[in-house]
């Protein structure tokens, strides 16, 4: 059941993409300065997304959500990553939570947890990358879950490049239950409060200048047994599905901030003058314009593909790495490109091109990097064509 029709979501975007543009972008940088003034921002944010009817579309209808389907949201999901802050603002950050702890939290976690996780009461974070641990090889977690005694589990290590773990209640964190390093099997995930004694925020870790990653650590945590997120052991399967809608969300993401990085381009060229007039007639600045809306062209279809498989519950692993791949790529690129057609002032605070240009370069590494991606791929691809390889004439 929603409370939206399919017709409903194109005049949804414009309102997504006015409420974005005249609410969100004035505050980007209180935002991005992190503290008790960005607190402030985003609790003002949020009830003027509530007031605008636009709190949380994508998340459960039964729980306070706008009960939007994937495939739907997908054109929403443009909108709203056009900044950073957008689906923090709106509501619909949590929806990897709430899928998740949805389908493989307890009876209570889900009692206790979804209703505050849609309303934007409560916030999570969720802690996979290791220090000393390849983040691209989660079998050889160090982070160790030893069972309680009397039940339960307790929880001992460090995690980091953890995003929002802050200001938030609970953290989602994967250690190993059972086997050696290398094994696949016995991982495990767990939901832990972070008012747990023996939790504590490390340092914040600023990523190329901005606010909102952190170390965390483990000393000795107490979890009760039904923190278990899924069955014991069987963690990777759990995360490789919360990893396959993250990845194809945050490129539907990034291709909204290209577009933004576009549209700043195409203005900065019309209206800018010079001694020998527009920069619009200059052929390289033409140059510029066309492959960045070739890059843009490319990629949405390759995302939206790889969304459709997702939302279908199939096998997308080419699609979602050809899509995070594509779309990390292309935001650096357009950015790189407005920023130089803008010059200096690409460079400097008054426009939001260093922040795209951050997120694209970032997003080329977190979430796997590029090279992950291209080897997955490619192995998968040559391992389908195994056996009908084509002999030369």
């Amino acid at each position: 059941m929603t409370d939206h029709d399919v017709a409903d979501v194109e005049p949804l975007r414009e309102r997504v993409t006015a409420f974005v543009r005249d609410r969100v972008f004035p505050c980007e940088s209180g935002l991005d300065a992190g503290g008790p003034v960005a607190g402030d921002l985003r609790r003002r944010l949020r009830a003027e997304a509530r007031e605008a009817g636009l709190w949380a579309l994508p998340l459960p209808y039964e729980l306070g959500g706008g009960g939007i389907p994937l495939l739907d949201y997908a054109s929403l999901a443009e909108a709203e990553g056009a900044s950073d802050h957008g689906p923090a603002a709106l509501g619909s950050a949590p929806l990897l939570d709430v899928t998740m702890l949805s389908r493989h939290g307890s009876g209570r976690v889900r009692a206790d947890c979804l209703p505050g996780l849609v309303s934007g009461d409560l916030r999570t974070c969720y802690a996979m990358t290791e220090p000393d641990t390849p983040g691209t090889e989660p079998a050889l977690t160090a982070t160790r879950a030893e069972p309680r005694p009397g039940g339960g589990w307790r929880v001992t290590g460090r995690k980091w490049f953890v995003s929002q773990a802050g200001d938030a209640a609970l953290v989602t964190v994967l250690a190993r239950t059972s086997g050696a390093a290398g094994d696949r099997d016995g991982l495990s995930l767990f939901l832990v409060p972070t008012t747990s004694p023996g939790f504590r925020v490390v340092r914040e870790l600023p990523v190329l200048g901005s606010a909102g990653q952190y170390e965390i650590a483990f000393d000795h945590v107490d979890v009760d047994e039904d923190q278990l997120v899924g069955e014991a052991g069987r963690a990777l399967a759990v995360a490789g599905e919360r990893l396959q809608l993250g990845r194809t969300l945050r490129a539907l993401r990034w291709v909204g901030q290209a577009q933004r990085a576009f549209d700043l381009l195409c203005g900065r060229a019309v209206a800018r003058q010079g001694a020998r007039g527009r920069l619009a007639d200059r052929q390289l600045v033409q140059q510029h314009v066309f492959e960045a809306l070739l890059a843009l062209r490319t990629t949405r279809p390759l995302v939206h593909e790889a969304l459709a498989l997702v939302a279908e519950g199939c096998d997308a692993h080419v699609e979602v790495g050809l899509a995070k791949t594509a779309a990390a790529r292309t935001l650096q690129d357009v950015a790189d490109r407005a920023v130089q057609v803008f010059g200096a002032a690409g460079l400097g605070p008054d426009t939001p091109l260093p922040a795209l240009f951050r997120t694209g370069r970032t997003a080329r590494i977190l979430d796997g990097p590029d090279e992950l991606h291209v080897s997955s791929v490619a192995r998968r691809v040559l391992r389908s064509r195994e056996g009908s390889a084509v002999t030369p004439a």
